[in-house]
């Protein structure tokens, strides 16, 4: 069956974390999203394993489903649908590799409780798994790859979000350049890579290193709303194995849902205490200075792919999955409406649609345009008209700050000033 999976959340006990991010609004939130299988985030930690213990009960399928004294009915009618747990973490491994400090942050998926158990005790061991959601483990990631392997084949790891300056597999600051320096000998057990929120496939398809890899896509949501704000798309059985077998081969992967990879925030370089944001021909030019304050900006996501591809930009592989890209529906809202994302007035709104049209991957990409009209307004259906077309304004992010996003207003960068400009 056709369905849409996010692999790649947190819990309540990662830092910077809503405190609403608990299996119950979990599941509340990815039937509005139209989410069937959502990664639990953050297994390792003692506490989450034990609720999701305590809340979830295995499938035949080796997926987990929230238990039915946990559900309520504060779901609108239309969006109500099966919700798939698979469990998941990240774990940031940093450690010193060819005369360099490397930060990698990597994705575990895992089959079962009893595999999930396995991996707390044998990490534990090395660090501590109390002190957040997301551990730090002095660890190399070759060896983490190696120790998940060793207690189940069947546990999956993806370097997450493959391009981030800081904590990536192929970050500017502390990443590498080829999966092959960083996994070694463990490279073929590398199905897949996560790119991320400021990168999209047709950047990654721009290295043909990474042509036998799985371009996934998930949220690394840290409230229940951002839910979904990038997710993949299968056709497979609803089961640990299929999906697992689909990422591995891609038989079955039928494509992403994409941010517009321009607002990821660390699209462009920059540097954010001085507001300033450079492509990287203008970092070039720039000897990767600061033009205010002198300071190394921090080289993004755009200028490492252009660093490392052997492609040109154009470049599309036959028979790639396909992907499309999206804005969430609150800030589609937010600018028809004229009002703050976290206004009463847009939360309304949103609550509305739902109820009328169905859950949102649906009015966002397959709704057809009259009936938005219809049950919206004229506006919010020119909006998804462009939306879906692409034909948006965005400021691309830098340095941490996502990039400003615009559906009718132009949006340009004044980078050596530091500002951007609404027009």
């Amino acid at each position: 069956m056709r369905f849409i999976a996010d692999l790649h959340i947190h819990s309540k006990y990662s830092r910077a974390t809503s405190r609403d991010m608990s299996p119950e609004n979990i599941w509340k939130w990815a039937q509005r999203k139209g989410i069937v299988v959502v990664g639990t985030g953050d297994f390792t930690h003692p506490k989450w394993l034990l609720e999701l213990q305590e809340k979830l009960e295995i499938t035949e399928n080796n997926l987990l489903q929230l238990r039915n004294e946990f559900r309520s009915d504060d779901v609108p009618p239309s969006c109500r649908a099966d919700v798939f747990f698979m469990l998941t973490a990240e774990i940031s491994c940093i450690y010193s590799k060819n005369g360099k400090v490397r930060k990698i942050h990597c994705l575990l998926l895992a089959p079962d409780f009893s595999a999930a158990v396995k991996v707390n005790a044998a990490l534990s061991r090395i660090g501590n798994l109390s002190s957040d959601g997301r551990p730090i483990l002095g660890l190399d990631a070759k060896v983490l790859l190696e120790i998940v392997l060793g207690i189940n084949s069947d546990i999956m790891l993806v370097p997450a979000h493959a391009w981030t300056p800081h904590f990536s597999v192929f970050g500017a600051s502390s990443g590498f350049d080829s999966l092959d320096e960083c996994f070694e000998e463990f490279t073929p057990h590398i199905f897949a890579i996560e790119t991320g929120l400021s990168s999209d496939p047709s950047m990654n398809r721009r290295l043909s290193a990474l042509d036998s890899v799985t371009l996934l896509s998930n949220s690394d949501a840290h409230s229940p709303a951002k839910l979904g704000r990038e997710a993949n798309i299968f056709d497979t059985g609803l089961s640990y194995t299929e999906i697992l077998d689909s990422i591995r081969t891609r038989r079955g992967f039928l494509g992403t849902i994409e941010f517009f990879p321009e607002e990821g925030k660390y699209h462009y370089d920059g540097h954010r205490a001085c507001g300033i944001a450079l492509s990287p021909q203008e970092t070039i030019e720039n000897n990767y200075l600061c033009p205010v304050c002198g300071k190394k900006v921090t080289v993004g996501v755009l200028h490492r792919v252009e660093k490392l591809a052997d492609r040109e930009p154009e470049y599309q592989p036959e028979g790639a999955p396909p992907f499309r890209s999206i804005i969430p529906l609150q800030e589609v809202l937010a600018e028809t409406l004229k009002k703050g994302v976290n206004t009463k007035t847009v939360k309304d709104a949103y609550e509305g649609l739902l109820r009328k049209l169905g859950n949102e991957f649906t009015i966002l990409t397959d709704t057809p345009l009259n009936v938005i009209e219809r049950e919206g307004s004229p506006l919010l259906r020119k909006a998804i008209q462009r939306m879906r077309t692409g034909n948006i304004h965005i400021s691309p992010g830098f340095d941490g700050e996502f990039g400003k996003i615009k559906i009718f207003e132009n949006v340009t960068r004044q980078a050596i000033k530091g500002q951007t400009m609404l027009f």
